[in-house]
């Protein structure tokens, strides 16, 4: 059975439930006022008109009532009529007996000219003894009985009490405002049930459509919030739910693609020295090399190819660990000027060896501190350097140059060459793994590709920001930002630390 069908049995069912409950309510309110359990189908009959009378009253009723019936002429005595008056003057009510001819009694109590004219006419089968009437805006109950005097004339005997007319009106609205009260249960059915379907059943239907499409690998949807209801805060939580299938599932396609092309990376340039390797033994085996001056030559071309294809399977090797977080770093406050003095100490004599003209600029007023790696960065320096000697082709004088600028929240490393530059396309994607501007992946020029990954890696370990600027032809420039020591946390020996 569908949550809908069940919601309108529900509603329903209260509105059943709720109408059984009134009736039953007002037939136990009469049985009791009554006492009789035949009374229940004037149900909608207040208990005045039923029982209009005093238990005291009834009493004196059921007196003058007995008189009538065995000796009604005792009722002509106004003495005697006056005594029973005074009796039901207590109890707020008062006498009335009439003959045929004319009117015999009428208590003081009502004051009602009226009164005679309102009266019901002679039914000597008594059928209604009780009933209820009014003068004007007044409301009178009362109990009669009908008999005929010795001479044969008819008369009557009344008890009568003045009631609210209030509750006359309620006793004829009782009827209307019942039918009225099932018709806006009803509709408050109706209009509960249509109100409840579109804020419920059309949310859940969407949610099901959605775990339906993605079901069948559609995730290329949006599912719009409709309310602030715990219904709209599911909806929330299924689009949260699909954007992120969404993107675990770009992000393993990506990891797909970058496995795919990492393993064809890594064949292609181990493939290369490993092809060099074999040649070179088998000319060495075949007798190719057959002096001693080409022994040596073939040795050294292979060692320099082993040495080339350590190098490349130690830095995939800290590519990956960085990569997986599982490389450690060892943080220390540092001078960044002090650092890359002794960098540029180690560095210059090599550059200038290769003709590069070498130059350090300084800029930052007094010592730069900073929580560092110092290995980690002094190998993020090392291979920028390095990067930018294999790429650093121009018609002139090959030049490089560091320089250091630091405000109260960061500090800026800047390395600069005068090389080719850098096509505007690729400069996004130089920090990727295996990355190379010329297609060829040529080691003796290009290197693994994984240099400048793996000062990305250190730098975001280090919670910098390292970045690339370039233009054709004139060179190009890569900065390097960590965050500052202030005076007080270097004093309190307070370092920033990422957690890995």
């Amino acid at each position: 059975m569908s949550i809908r069908i069940k919601m309108l049995l529900s509603f329903t069912g209260m509105v059943v439930i709720s109408l059984l409950f009134v009736l039953f309510t007002a037939s136990l309110y009469t049985i009791a006022a009554t006492g009789d359990l035949q009374s229940f189908r004037d149900i909608y009959k207040v208990h005045y008109q039923v029982n209009p009378l005093t238990d005291q009253g009834e009493a004196i009723f059921q007196e003058l009532k007995y008189t009538a019936k065995n000796s009604p002429d005792d009722l002509q005595d106004v003495v005697l009529l006056r005594e029973y008056d005074m009796k039901l003057r207590v109890e707020k009510s008062g006498l009335f007996v009439r003959r045929e001819s004319h009117q015999i009694f009428e208590s003081l109590t009502f004051n009602q000219p009226e009164l005679g004219r309102a009266l019901p006419p002679y039914d000597l089968n008594n059928n209604q003894i009780r009933s209820t009437f009014n003068i004007s805006e007044r409301f009178y109950a009362y109990a009669k009985f009908d008999f005929t005097f010795s001479d044969g004339e008819r008369g009557s005997v009344f008890v009568i009490r003045e009631r609210s007319p209030v509750a006359e009106l309620t006793r004829k609205l009782l009827p209307v405002m019942s039918l009225l009260l099932i018709g806006v249960l009803i509709v408050t059915n109706l209009l509960l049930y249509r109100w409840i379907t579109r804020s419920f059943i059309k949310p859940l239907n969407q949610l099901k459509d959605s775990a339906e499409r993605i079901k069948e690998g559609n995730l290329a949807f949006q599912l719009k919030r409709n309310s602030n209801d715990e219904v709209g805060q599911l909806s929330e939580a299924f689009e949260s739910m699909r954007n992120q299938l969404q993107r675990s599932n770009e992000l393993r396609k990506l990891d797909e693609q970058n496995r795919k092309e990492l393993i064809s990376n890594i064949s292609h340039d181990l493939r290369t020295p490993i092809t060099n390797i074999k040649g070179y033994i088998e000319g060495i085996r075949d007798g190719v090399a057959n002096t001693p001056e080409k022994m040596e030559s073939y040795v050294n071309i292979i060692h320099a190819k082993a040495v080339s294809m350590d190098k490349l399977v130690d830095e995939l090797f800290l590519y990956s660990k960085l990569d997986l977080n599982q490389e450690p770093f060892l943080f220390k406050t540092v001078d960044i000027v002090d650092f890359l003095e002794d960098s540029i100490e180690e560095l210059r004599y090599d550059m200038e060896g290769k003709g590069v003209v070498f130059g350090w600029f300084n800029h930052a007023a007094g010592p730069v501190m900073a929580s560092v790696d110092l290995d980690k960065l002094q190998r993020t320096v090392v291979n920028i350097v390095d990067n930018a000697l294999k790429y650093m082709e121009t018609d002139g004088q090959r030049r490089f140059g560091i320089t250091l600028d630091a405000d109260s929240e960061w500090i800026t490393m800047a390395f600069m060459d005068n090389g080719k530059g850098i096509p505007e396309e690729a400069l996004p994607h130089i920090f990727e793994r295996f990355y190379r501007t010329e297609p060829s992946r040529n080691s003796a020029t290009g290197g693994s590709g994984l240099g400048l990954a793996i000062a990305r890696q250190i730098i975001d370990g280090h919670g910098g920001l390292i970045w690339a600027e370039s233009e054709k032809g004139a060179g190009t420039t890569i900065f390097i930002q960590l965050k500052r020591l202030t005076e007080e946390e270097v004093r309190h020996g307070e370092s920033q630390h990422i957690d890995h």
